[in-house]
């Protein structure tokens, strides 16, 4: 058994003034996406300085669609009870569904902006997502979120106000699957030329399988249950769809150009070479 790390959830307190680590996880993914974003922005000829606005316009695609995402998957009876509570974001609720949701809205809006084909741009975003999931997994741990079900292996351990069962550090595996496999895989395969919504299709492909499986040993939303079977999760219901649409999209791929990762045909920026 191990025990459960006490870390305390606000990372920075200045009187009244409190910055959480959970918020700041979401810094660290905005920040190393921009950062990798710079360092790939010419293969989608986009100028380095157009990256500040693509990290901005999914910023606004995650929190909005984060926010609406679990209020409409996990908590819509609070909803239809208290509308209001979709803003109260300081009390906790953000879904990865709804934030990819968003990201791809956001993502069409600024393909159109830049003139750039939809899977094109959605290709050289997916490898730099995993780093900022891997972030906000931490960000669960350290929050004490995410409990998994009772287990008995070396690594287990009890949650904080739990009881004393030893349980999956579920975070910590969405951490290492979603965060740092889905990284690596998707970082190698995007570092040569791929076809044109081959990436996007393997990042969801891979994320739908990585967290279904984790899914297996996470204890579901107490709120919710199993909502089928005895053992079908939110989270699985979610995310299978994710699955079947990661492998039509690389079925698809197989017939469009290679272009999607390093920039091979893709129409010029209007801002390209200049700040936007």
């Amino acid at each position: 058994m191990m025990d459960y790390p006490t870390i305390d959830p606000v990372a920075i307190s200045l009187g009244p003034l409190q910055i959480h680590w959970y918020g700041l996880m979401y810094v660290v993914g905005f920040v190393a996406a921009w950062w990798l974003g710079r360092r790939r922005a010419h293969r989608v000829g986009l100028s380095q300085d157009a990256i500040g606005d693509l990290v901005f316009y999914a910023a606004l695609g995650v929190v909005a669609g984060g926010r609406l995402g679990y209020a409409l998957f996990y908590g819509i009876e609070r909803l239809v009870a208290d509308p209001l509570w979709l803003f109260m974001v300081w009390d906790g609720g953000m879904s990865f569904h709804g934030g990819l949701l968003g990201v791809l809205v956001a993502a069409l809006l600024f393909a159109r902006r830049h003139r750039l084909g939809y899977f094109q741009l959605t290709d050289f975003i997916a490898p730099l997502v995993p780093i900022g999931l891997g972030a906000g997994r931490i960000g669960n741990f350290i929050n004490y979120e995410l409990p998994g079900r009772v287990s008995e292996l070396p690594w287990a351990m009890p949650f904080p106000h739990m009881g004393p069962e030893t349980r999956h550090p579920s975070a910590l595996y969405e951490f290492a699957l979603e965060g740092v496999v889905l990284f690596v895989l998707l970082w190698w395969l995007s570092a040569a030329p791929r076809r044109r919504g081959m990436i996007s299709g393997m990042f969801m492909l891979l994320y739908g399988v990585f967290r279904f499986a984790v899914e297996f040993v996470r204890l579901p939303d107490e709120h919710l249950g199993f909502i089928a079977f005895g053992w079908v999760t939110m989270g699985m219901l979610l995310t299978a769809p994710m699955i079947v649409a990661g492998m039509a999209l690389v079925a698809w791929s197989r017939r469009q150009p290679v272009d999607g990762a390093l920039g091979h045909g893709v129409l010029p920026s209007r801002d390209h070479g200049r700040a936007s």
